[in-house]
């Protein structure tokens, strides 16, 4: 995972990304991709799977 911290609190996945990193452009070039999961990954302690991407458009 790049830049995702998740834990589950209760019976709420609470999941931590920070705005101010980027990890460059996409394989398409068209986004900034600031965090991944980099596929569908477990939930912390559960059943449940998740697939996350975080990315934003250049100036």
């Amino acid at each position: 995972m790049k830049n995702v911290e998740m834990t589950v609190e209760g019976e709420a996945l609470i999941i931590k990304v920070d705005l101010s990193k980027d990890f460059g452009p996409s394989k398409s070039g068209k986004t900034i991709i600031i965090a991944s999961t980099e596929g569908n990954v477990p939930v912390p302690e559960r059943d449940e799977r998740i697939g996350l991407n975080v990315y934003r458009y250049p100036d």
